[in-house]
């Protein structure tokens, strides 16, 4: 089996990763850690949302929000390769959308995430859907189809589908394809303004074949959950699936940059 990455204008982009100030691997900095695992296997961008500054906070307060955007902020202000996510609750609208307008419309974030506050199908979300619309960034919103242990909030892909149904001029990122599985990628499979991220779990053989059949190479984007997973694990589940070149370079990087708008421009006299 070939597991070569194809020549891609601008490196790889990962459509999915986190950052925290704790838990590092390699330093005493985990942001470092981040970047220098990232660039071994040829991830130039890494998408990135803070969803608190030690644990993620599933719940997080209003001012949880103002200092994981925060520092947010300083890792993309402070380190080449980071593309930032404004970390989003529909428990706390008014702050959200301050912080998208702060961090989007005035900043050099590229889009928002969404995780397990509410679930998807809960209105509460709208306002800061229907603004991240207008400001033409997509929404990562989480999604997992368990057998047990599904939280309170946690959004199925069925969910995400209502989302989607209300806001067919927002792009939602519904994220773990893995944790989705094959009736995840049947929920969203006619909604168009839905792309699917790769990452959730464990590699498994099929998944993303799946994917490009029922929805196309055009809506998959290469997403590891970095650093919850490893890049180059994740990585290996696209490669090892049966994408030609061309769609290998959609999935690990242009999709994400057609969608991504406010990604910088990829600089032709740059060496990769």
């Amino acid at each position: 089996m070939d597991f070569t990455v194809p020549e891609i204008a601008g490196g790889i982009i990962d459509a999915h990763v986190h950052a925290k100030q704790v838990d590092p691997w390699r330093s005493d900095d985990p942001v470092a850690d981040l970047a220098t695992d990232a660039t071994r296997v040829g991830i130039s961008t890494m998408i990135t949302s803070v969803l608190g500054l030690g644990s993620y906070l599933a719940t997080p307060t209003a001012d949880d929000l103002v200092v994981a955007n925060g520092w947010a902020s300083e890792i993309v202000a402070g380190n080449a390769g980071f593309a930032g996510l404004v970390y989003c609750s529909p428990d706390h609208v008014d702050v959200s959308l301050e912080l998208m307008r702060r961090h989007i419309a005035e900043g050099p974030f590229v889009g928002i995430k969404l995780w397990i506050a509410r679930k998807a199908s809960d209105p509460a979300l709208d306002p800061i859907v229907s603004y991240a619309a207008e400001l033409g960034v997509p929404v990562l919103q989480h999604a997992w189809y368990k057998t047990v242990g599904q939280l309170p909030g946690e959004s199925t892909p069925a969910d995400v589908a209502h989302l989607a149904a209300r806001h067919p001029d927002a792009t939602i990122q519904m994220a773990h394809l893995s944790g989705c599985g094959e009736r995840g990628v049947l929920d969203i499979a006619d909604l168009p303004n839905v792309v699917v991220d790769t990452c959730g779990g464990d590699p498994e053989d099929g998944m993303v074949d799946f994917a490009l059949e029922h929805l196309g190479a055009e809506r998959i984007l290469y997403g590891s959950d970095a650093p919850g997973r490893d890049f180059g694990v994740q990585l290996s589940r696209v490669l090892a699936a049966g994408l030609d070149d061309d769609q290998l370079r959609a999935v690990l990087a242009g999709n994400a940059r057609r969608l991504y708008t406010r990604l910088p421009a990829v600089d032709p006299t740059r060496e990769q």
